[in-house]
């Protein structure tokens, strides 16, 4: 455990709590998160991880959009409901990333855990975006995600990290809980 991974894992939490409370300034906190966890998993080895935080630093700048550039005569973004077919959809791409990066992964880098690194990215891609969008989904496919991360990182001896994701899965629980007690409009 390094301080970098400790103040990263307190910049995580405060970010996933403020999201689950709707309040806009997870994104620019989750930013300054993703970008020193790029480093943490470079450091280790998970490339997967590492560039799904160069992406979801991207991904941060298009959620504090989503949240707050709606105008001034516009109401905040709604918590909405994705169709059927739109989950399946963004499932098949978060499945369809997963096995393309797991194969780049394995067999072009020194990667600890290409498949399972690179599976937990795709379908990482897929919650983020939901949940820039404000879609309930985004809750149930991160309570998967972080459970599964909270054993990888406990493997690769990141404590402090899989610490910090289980937290997320408590918080992500409660987020599908608090985003359940809006009126949820379907897509």
């Amino acid at each position: 455990m390094s301080p970098l991974e400790l103040f990263a894992a307190a910049l995580g939490v405060i970010a996933v709590w403020l999201t689950v409370k709707q309040n806009s300034w997870c994104w620019p906190i989750g930013l300054v998160m993703v970008l020193i966890y790029s480093w943490i998993f470079y450091d280790v080895k998970l490339y997967s991880n590492m560039l799904l935080q160069v992406i979801y630093a991207a991904l941060q700048v298009y959620g504090w959009l989503q949240w707050t550039q709606r105008g001034q005569t516009q109401k905040p973004r709604a918590v909405t409901s994705l169709s059927p077919g739109s989950v399946l959809i963004g499932l098949a791409v978060g499945g369809v990333t997963s096995l393309l990066l797991g194969g780049l992964m394995s067999s072009f880098t020194d990667a600890t855990q290409p498949w399972l690194d690179a599976a937990l990215t795709g379908f990482s891609l897929v919650a983020q975006v939901w949940m820039a969008q404000k879609r309930v989904q985004c809750w149930p496919l991160w309570i998967a995600i972080d459970f599964i991360f909270v054993g990888l990182f406990v493997y690769e001896a990141l404590y402090v990290t899989a610490g910090l994701y289980a937290m997320f899965l408590l918080l992500a629980i409660q987020g599908w809980r608090e985003w359940h007690r809006v009126p949820v409009a379907a897509q």
